[in-house]
């Protein structure tokens, strides 16, 4: 019994070890992603700091750097705390052991002792012959057998429990090194933290003495995108408003060709009433209203999760959604932001027809649609498609600007069913 609970007991124990090994596993994983965004964002800052110009992107960048530097200090506590559970258990484990070996030692030494007072064949064979009757005799052999055996199954756990508790006392001598590590890690991260904060500071300080140029600069940037907002809603009620107007036409000449058809057949017209009525249509049955049209939508919906991004190598810079801007000013976003690398291509994401191109502030703006859904492209340097063109999907239709005082190529992206902007997220291929 006691054995089965040992047994049940180290179970236990590695089962603990597994779950926590897991979790470094896990944490290890964290810290080396972080230290890679660390990495890129140092570079793209240092890019930022050798223009010259305290900038926004500046102090955005050193926002960001010290958001990741206070994640990976949080990561590198989680991984001590972690180690300190570790060095608990192994502690324990070790203690556990260490009384598991001095029982098994101890009687294995009883055993030994027994086994000396009573080693001479001739006491054996007497334990034997002294049985009463010969099914007594045999189970004397037997318990004289199962001696035998038990001392030496007893020597091999007591080997055995060695050897696991020199493995648990290295074990612990590597979660101390380990924990030692991290430590000095912990402080490195926190003096670099530090100089970031103060770099920040230095860098709020420069940036409230240009107040009044950066201030026109974000204006401009919102002008930019208020007017891009705006090109991309008149495109889309103009392709609502023609929809709606070939689906009247239609409706009109089918009423005079019944006319015309009463007419020859000398009888009176019988006017048949579509099942709905043009002006009584929605926006999405409007822009489904030829099969073509119907047979887009229903191809780009089912392609939802898995179009490709408008470049074949980018980043998520700004989401979609409601987002604050680096004075606190509340801004909502109708797309993507992607930052890719300067003089990259544009590309379609689906198959459709170019329905506007505009220059919107020194750079192109490209609405495509795809039945009852567009998809705008802006911020191109250049842009090779014209409207009318029907456009196949991965093909190139430009290539991105790059603004001059960053240095960064950012592609503004969105997607819209009708007028309603709707996330790229749920549409595009997981980056």
């Amino acid at each position: 019994m006691k054995f089965l609970k040992a047994v049940l007991f180290l179970v236990f124990i590695f089962a603990a070890l597994a779950v926590h090994a897991q979790s470094s596993a896990d944490l290890k994983r964290q810290k080396e992603e972080l230290i890679k965004q660390l990495d890129a964002l140092n570079h793209e800052y240092d890019e930022t700091a050798n223009n010259k110009k305290t900038t926004l992107k500046q102090l955005q960048l050193l926002k960001e750097k010290i958001n990741l530097r206070e994640e990976e200090i949080n990561n590198i506590n989680s991984e001590i705390r972690n180690l300190d559970n570790q060095i608990s258990e192994n502690n324990n484990f070790v203690h556990n052991l260490q009384s598991q070996l001095d029982q098994l030692k101890k009687q294995y030494a009883a055993m030994v002792l027994f086994t000396y007072y009573n080693q001479s064949s001739y006491n054996k064979l007497m334990f034997i012959f002294a049985a009463k009757d010969f099914n007594q005799a045999y189970k004397r052999l037997k318990y004289l057998q199962q001696i035998g055996t038990y001392r030496e199954r007893q020597a091999g756990y007591i080997q055995q429990t060695q050897v696991e508790l020199h493995v648990k006392i290295n074990e612990l001598d590597k979660n101390k090194k380990e924990k030692s590590n991290l430590l000095v890690d912990q402080l490195k991260e926190k003096e670099t933290l530090g100089k970031e904060k103060e770099t920040q500071a230095q860098v709020v300080a420069d940036l409230s003495k240009h107040e009044g140029l950066l201030k026109q600069q974000q204006q401009d940037v919102q002008r930019k995108i208020a007017k891009t907002n705006k090109e991309i809603n008149l495109a889309i009620r103009r392709e609502i408003e023609e929809a709606r107007r070939k689906a009247e036409e239609e409706e009109k000449q089918r009423e005079r060709e019944a006319a015309a058809r009463a007419k020859a057949e000398n009888r009176e017209v019988t006017v048949v009433k579509p099942r709905v009525a043009v002006k009584q249509m929605t926006t999405s049955e409007v822009l489904n209203a030829t099969p073509e049209a119907a047979k887009l939508s229903s191809d780009f919906l089912g392609n939802r999760g898995s179009l490709p991004w408008p470049v074949s190598n980018g980043s998520l810079k700004q989401g979609f959604g409601i987002y604050y801007d680096n004075e606190n000013i509340k801004n909502e976003s109708n797309g993507w932001d992607i930052k890719t690398n300067p003089g990259s291509s544009v590309r379609a994401v689906f198959e459709g027809e170019v329905k506007r191109v505009r220059d919107v502030s020194g750079t192109f703006l490209v609405v495509i649609k795809h039945g009852e859904y567009f998809t705008a492209y802006s911020n191109l340097r250049s842009c090779n498609v014209k409207e009318g063109q029907k456009v196949s999907t991965k093909q190139t239709i430009g290539i991105v600007a790059t603004d001059p005082s960053t240095g960064e190529a950012i592609v503004n992206f969105s997607i819209y069913k009708a007028l309603d902007p709707v996330n790229p997220k749920i549409w595009l291929t997981p980056n």
